[in-house]
């Protein structure tokens, strides 16, 4: 069956000496494989379109739950911004590892918008810590461990809340406080902020350094702490910070 669909590849996997595998992560049909004949020869109209990276309508012979075959691509965005910078380029890495990791956890559902416009708004010039982190907060609950922002983790109090903390898992009020680090007010309203904002609706980032940090870090030994995902490319980006 012929269609068209639209998506970024995820990754491009080498298969035989002229071809490549790639998964693409779709709107209308989830994660598919899709295999491109010939795309690695150098005379190949494939060969540029089916690059890692690459958002557009796929044109192809669609086998459900098997490897379809790549007919061509219609490129969206080619991104030009993103494939020009390293640090870009690092956090792309990642978000669609993760983005891969999580769809095997929890299959596609409420996935790919979401994953789309963050690409887009790093695209822009927004900072890529921070759409990273609140795409991260956005994966939680597809992963089974959303995070509770409406009161103490230990004994429900909405009220008098002094930190958030990752290895107990969310908001410690004073009443529950023992020894966990203090966080600034202000991180934990941007937590909540990251959690339930439209990444589509954004249009400008300006946090703190000192806020970011605080909050990328507790991000990541949540992760640590919870999901169970290791990705080495994150490693990578905690290099650059």
């Amino acid at each position: 069956m012929l269609i068209e669909v639209k998506g970024f590849i995820l990754k491009e996997t080498p298969y035989g000496e002229s071809s490549k595998i790639i998964n693409v992560l779709t709107k209308d049909k989830g994660l598919i494989g899709i295999m491109c004949k010939g795309a690695k020869s150098m005379k190949s109209k494939l060969r540029s379109c089916t690059q890692a990276f690459t958002y557009g309508v796929f044109n192809l012979y669609y086998k459900e739950d098997k490897l379809s075959t790549l007919v061509s691509v219609d490129v969206i965005d080619p991104l030009k911004n993103i494939r020009q910078d390293l640090t870009k380029i690092s956090y792309v890495t990642y978000l669609s590892e993760l983005t891969s990791q999580v769809i095997k956890e929890s299959g596609p559902n409420n996935i790919y918008d979401n994953f789309i416009n963050t690409i887009l708004k790093i695209e822009e010039g927004l900072d890529p810590i921070i759409l990273t982190n609140i795409l991260e907060l956005k994966y939680l609950p597809l992963l089974g461990v959303g995070l509770n922002l409406d009161g103490c983790i230990r004994c429900g109090n909405k009220t008098s809340i002094v930190t958030i903390d990752a290895s107990y898992g969310g908001l410690i009020c004073k009443d529950c406080f023992q020894n966990e680090l203090i966080v600034d007010k202000k991180v934990i309203q941007l937590i909540r902020m990251y959690y339930y904002v439209d990444i589509k609706s954004i249009s400008t980032i300006n946090v703190k350094d000192e806020y970011k940090n605080t909050i990328n870090k507790f991000i990541s030994d949540y992760y640590d702490s919870f999901t169970g995902l290791y990705i080495y490319s994150k490693k990578f980006l905690e290099t650059l910070l």
